[in-house]
């Protein structure tokens, strides 16, 4: 089982892009999420800092669903458009895939460097995902990346206004605060900060945020500054 916040969710034996959480191991109330897969997206949502979010569903092939409004924006109801473009996945493994072109070749480097160190020496896998909805790769990302229960994909994508979105390995949720997510998303993952800094900013900032708070050990406190 996934938690999802943000973006994404990719269960283990499906594929699901949703933002909702969905982990029975908290009793906290579910985020918002985003969906991949057949398996229905939660009914409870929350927004980044109170901001009132209006969630929805693409169908990508039954496959990806992006969905999420950040800031009380009001739009419509989006078309459910199929989506999946194995394509668009990298002829080599990567564990970063910039579709929508928001990196260097440098920052992809580090950003890949810096996710490789905090799997050797933590177990958690962070795979990243830059597209600009529909332009993804949708379903073929979970075999391409073996997701599973220690894997956190980060999607960015501005599509909906806030670029930080996220789909949560169970193993991951019981050691992380879900607060912890929607923080790094309202920290650097807000329209005013990457429309300022770039987009590229914004996801090295949440790398490094989330490289930081899976380093720390698990307690009480723990991943209680989005640094």
């Amino acid at each position: 089982m996934m938690a999802h916040f943000g973006y994404l969710n990719i269960p283990s034996s499906s594929l699901s892009l949703s933002a909702s959480l969905t982990s029975p191991t908290r009793s906290l109330p579910k985020t918002v999420s985003c969906h991949l897969s057949s398996f229905p997206p939660s009914s409870q949502h929350i927004s980044n800092h109170n901001i009132l979010s209006k969630p929805f569903h693409f169908a990508l092939s039954g496959a990806l669903s992006l969905g999420l409004l950040f800031g009380g924006i009001g739009v419509a109801e989006a078309a459910k458009v199929g989506v999946n473009k194995p394509e668009l996945l990298p002829k080599q493994f990567s564990t970063v895939i910039d579709v929508a072109g928001f990196l260097s070749d440098g920052q992809e480097r580090r950003l890949a460097q810096e996710i490789a160190d905090l799997e050797t020496d933590t177990g958690f896998k962070l795979r990243v995902l830059a597209q600009n909805y529909p332009d993804t790769p949708g379903l073929a990302i979970k075999d391409f990346w073996q997701v599973d229960d220690r894997t956190v994909v980060f999607v960015a994508d501005p599509t909906f206004g806030n670029i930080l979105n996220f789909n949560v390995g169970a193993s991951v949720d019981l050691d992380i605060p879900r607060s912890f997510w929607s923080r790094l998303a309202g920290k650097y993952g807000n329209i005013f900060y990457w429309k300022e800094k770039g987009e590229d900013a914004s996801i090295e900032a949440a790398v490094m945020a989330i490289s930081s708070c899976l380093r720390e050990p698990v307690g009480p406190n723990n991943c209680s500054e989005v640094k």
